[in-house]
C-alpha cells in the first residue's frame, strides 16, 4: 500500500471490515397475513416496538409509512419458531408486519482489504473530515472498537493516527485523527440525508464501486452474533467481506458508512449504512 491515504469523489478507500450483502427473497409462508388496509400510525408504532421486544437476532426492520407496514427481513439464522415469536409479540398488530426471508447472515465482519491497518485487522477510511485545524476520517465503529492506532501498511510501520472515538453497537461510526502530517488527504463531499428511491453508489475495498437504490430509512438491524444498530439506511446495493465501513454517496453527497448485511455481488444484496450527518454531529466535525 502506498503511504498516502487518498479520498477522491469517485472512489474512496473503504473499510475492510467484512460485509456480505443480502438478497431479500420473499419465501412461501414467510409473509404475515395482510391487514385489510394500511396500518395507522399507532398500530405501526406498536408493531415496530413489538419486533424490537421480540429480541430475535438476524433481523432488520423499518416502518414503511406509505405502505402502512413494518417491513421485517430475516436472515438464514432465524428459525420459523423465532418468526412465530415476532408474530406473537405483535399480537393483534401482527397484520401490520410484512416479513421476508433473505439468504446469508447479517453481521459486521473484519476481513482483508487494501486499506488501513490496526489491531491485526485491515479496514479503510470512509470520508475525510475536519475540526478547526485538525484532520480526521470517519470509518465504521466496529473497526474503531478493535484498533486504537492505524497504519497505511500491513507491517504497521507508517503511522496514520489514533482512534479518538468509536460507537458500536447502537451506532456504527468511528473517528480517526491524522497524526502523521506527511500524509495527504483530500475531500470534495457535502453531507446529505438519503431518501427512499435515491440512486446511490457504494465503494468498497473488495468489490469496488456498485450502484443501487435506497429502499428504507431509520432501519433497525439486530446482527446475528450480537450487536444492534438503529437509524440505518437500507439499500439493494451488493457488498462482500472487506467492503464494510466504505462510503455510500450520490455524486458529491456523502450519505452513509457501510455497516453490515449478507449476500454477495454475484446474486445481489441488501446492505445497511450509518448515516453520515449523525456521525458528523456526534464528533462535531465537518466534511471538506
Amino acid at each position: 500500500m502506498r503511504s498516502t491515504v487518498r479520498n477522491t469523489r469517485t472512489r474512496l478507500l473503504a473499510v475492510a471490515a467484512g460485509l456480505a450483502a443480502a438478497t431479500a427473497l420473499g419465501l412461501p409462508g414467510a409473509q404475515a397475513a395482510p391487514a385489510p388496509g394500511p396500518a395507522g400510525a399507532a398500530q405501526l408504532a406498536r408493531a415496530d416496538a413489538a419486533v424490537e421486544a421480540a429480541g430475535v437476532g438476524g433481523t432488520a426492520w423499518y416502518v414503511d409509512r406509505a405502505a402502512g407496514r413494518v417491513v421485517v427481513t430475516a436472515d438464514s439464522t432465524v428459525t420459523d419458531a423465532e418468526l412465530a415469536k415476532i408474530q406473537r409479540q405483535a399480537g393483534a398488530d401482527a397484520g401490520a408486519l410484512r416479513v421476508q426471508r433473505t439468504p446469508g447472515v447479517f453481521k459486521p465482519l473484519l476481513a482483508a482489504g487494501d486499506a488501513i491497518y490496526g489491531g491485526g485487522y485491515r479496514c479503510s477510511l470512509g470520508f475525510n473530515v475536519v475540526s478547526g485545524s485538525t484532520y480526521y476520517f470517519l470509518t465504521a465503529g466496529h473497526c474503531g472498537n478493535v484498533a486504537k492506532t492505524w497504519y497505511t501498511n500491513s507491517a504497521q510501520s507508517t503511522l496514520i493516527g489514533a482512534t479518538v472515538g468509536s460507537s458500536f453497537p447502537g451506532n456504527d461510526y468511528a473517528l480517526v485523527r491524522y497524526d502523521n502530517t506527511s500524509l495527504s488527504h483530500s475531500g470534495g463531499y457535502t453531507a446529505a440525508d438519503a431518501y427512499v428511491g435515491e440512486s446511490v453508489k457504494r465503494t468498497g475495498s473488495t468489490t469496488g464501486t456498485h450502484g443501487g437504490t435506497v429502499t428504507g430509512l431509520n432501519v433497525t438491524v439486530r446482527y446475528s452474533g450480537g450487536g444492534t444498530v438503529k437509524g440505518m439506511i437500507q439499500t439493494n446495493v451488493c457488498a462482500e467481506p472487506g467492503d464494510s465501513g466504505g462510503p455510500l454517496y450520490d455524486g458529491s453527497k456523502a450519505l452513509g458508512i457501510t455497516s453490515g448485511g449478507s449476500g454477495n455481488c454475484r446474486t445481489g444484496g441488501t446492505t445497511f449504512y450509518q448515516p453520515v450527518p449523525e456521525a458528523l454531529s456526534a464528533y462535531k466535525v465537518s466534511l471538506y
